[in-house]
Parts: structure tokens; sequence; C-alpha cells
């Protein structure tokens, strides 16, 4: 169950970074205003309070690890929002930063 727990915070953490920072692009970027804007800095905060909620207490292996799931749900996202096509590399980048996020968050550790 922790394992399952981490990884949906994870998926929510990638909803609420990715968001926000799509929704800032949105706002200044495209010209669609300030409440863009202000609700993507609303969404970044969020991230930052869903980041708190993993079981693991180093914050610096929950960041590394998120790293590798922001690559990506970053391509995920841009497939969805702004209809980009990832190449083979993209897809094969993507797994490699995958494997990496399982092998810190998941690999078993000794006491």
């Amino acid at each position: 169950m922790t394992v399952l727990r981490s990884v949906l915070l994870f998926a929510l953490a990638a909803v609420a970074e990715i968001g926000g920072a799509w929704l800032i692009w949105q706002g200044v970027r495209e010209h669609r205003g300030a409440l863009w804007v202000g609700a993507g800095v609303v969404a970044l905060g969020a991230y930052g309070f869903v980041a708190t909620l993993q079981p693991d207490a180093h914050f610096g292996r929950i960041l590394a690890a998120y790293g590798g799931v922001f690559v990506a749900a970053s391509l995920a996202w841009a497939m969805v929002a702004d209809g980009f096509r990832p190449d083979r590399f993209d897809v094969a980048g993507a797994l490699l930063c995958l494997v990496g996020v399982a092998v810190i968050m998941y690999a078993p550790r000794g006491a």
C-alpha cells in the first residue's frame, strides 16, 4: 500500500506542478491573462505541499525521484494538452527516467 500511495502522490504532484507551469505559460505566452497565471501559482504551491505527503522522509530522495516522474509526465501532458508526439528517443528517455524513479524510491534498503 505504501508504494501505491507514493505513486499516486507522484502523479498528483506532476499534475499540480506541470499543470501550474502550463497555466502560467498560457497566461503569459498565450496572453490568456492574470487569472490563468494566478491559477498556475496556486497549483505550483499545491505541488510543494503534495511532495511533503510522500512516505519517505528524505527530501533529496523525493525530489530526485520526482525529477524522473516530471520528465515522463511532462511528455504525457504535452501529448494531451498540446498535441505533441514524442519520438522513440523521447519515449526511451522517459522510460529510463521511470526506471531511475523505481530504483531511487522502491529498491530494498538495509537497516
